[in-house]
This record gives structure tokens, sequence and C-alpha cells, in this order.
């Protein structure tokens, strides 16, 4: 009988490292899959917590953004800073995710409708490990601005811990026109809300 026992402990005691092991990867890419609301709070940042998951910074308390490049969905070059003096929309998907899969449509129709106002909007491919499932995410939602492809998360790790850093899958980030981020959501996002995140920055100075 213990013969017969021990390869059954050894392959339990094999499966929960393996298993800690890839806690531990998840949490040090701070990227949950598809993450809907969660707790924010503004100790300690000069960020305002908002309902809904979305939090704000006033002005006069707003950071650079990191430098956010690379190669697009399409294996072109293309840098986040090249847009100063616009509005961005930054939001990170994934085609894997059935909350993104939801609001990409509406943000395929925000992009158009709002670019003659100057926005932007720019999408970071996190996850996808390939690119075709990725540009079939989107043409069916009608998404024609460029999107990073970012499958090991690294591009989120450039956002400073304390500031309104990503956070999960989907977020979606503002920046102002002069590459400040300015707001963050922590969930995916109907119509009025996204529209409510970028307005005021359209009408600042």
């Amino acid at each position: 009988m213990s013969p017969a026992r021990a390869p059954r402990r050894r392959s339990t005691r094999t499966s929960r490292t393996a298993l800690a092991v890839c806690g531990v990867l998840v949490g040090a890419l701070a990227l949950s899959a598809c993450g809907g609301d969660k707790p924010s709070s503004g100790g300690g940042t000069n960020f305002v917590a908002g309902k809904g998951g979305i939090d704000s910074v006033p002005v006069a308390d707003r950071k650079p953004a990191p430098k956010l490049d690379g190669k697009t969905l399409q294996d072109k070059d293309f840098d986040v800073a090249s847009l100063k003096g616009k509005v961005v929309v930054l939001n990170i998907w994934g085609s894997w995710c059935s909350p993104c899969r939801a609001e990409a449509p509406t943000f395929a129709k925000v992009a158009k409708e709002l670019k003659s106002k100057g926005v932007e909007f720019v999408g970071i491919d996190a996850r996808d490990p390939q690119k075709g499932q990725a540009i079939d995410f989107e043409k069916d939602a009608g998404i024609e601005y460029p999107s990073l492809y970012d499958p090991d998360g690294k591009l989120m790790l450039r956002f400073p811990k304390g500031s309104l850093n990503p956070q999960g899958i989907p977020n979606t980030i503002v920046i102002d026109k002069e590459g400040r981020v300015a707001g963050r959501s922590l969930a995916a996002l109907n119509e009025k809300k996204l529209r409510q995140m970028i307005a005021p920055l359209i009408a600042e100075k």
C-alpha cells in the first residue's frame, strides 16, 4: 500500500508548488483577468476616489504619463507621447475578456465621434499570446484606432506605484493635453461614463 500512496503525495506537493508560483507571477503583473469594480482610495496620493471605480486628479496634482511605446497589432511603431496636445483615452483590454468585448463597440463609436474635438483613443492589448485573435476582436468591434501589443503586460508596469496605475483588465486611463494622467476607470465603461471622463479634459485650455 505504501508504494502506491507515495507518488500521489509527491504529485499533490508538486501541484501545490506550481499553483503558488503561478499566483506569484500573476500578482507581479498587477493585472487581473477581467477585473470589475474594485475599491478605490486616494490614501497617500493626490487623486480623488470616485464612485464606480473612477478616480480623477486635480490639474495641479497631475503627473506625466510614463513612456508608452512599442509595436501595434499591425506591427507599426507607435508612441503615445506623439499625441501630446490631444486628450488621450487609453483603454487596456484583452480579446479573452468578456467585459472588454462588451465595452469595445462603445469605445469605437465614441472615438470616431470625438476625434474632431481633439480626442485620440489608444488601446493596449494585454496578455494576448497571439495577435490573430486580438486583430479579429478589433474588427468585430469596429475599432480603427491603434492598439499597442503588450502580451507580457510590461507597459502596465511602467506606471509608478501610488499613481493612477492600471490594476486590472479592462482599465481606462485618460491623459490630458499636456501628457499628464488625469483619470482612471477600474471597470468597463458604458457610453455615458466614458463621455463623462472625457468631457472635462476637452474643455481644459
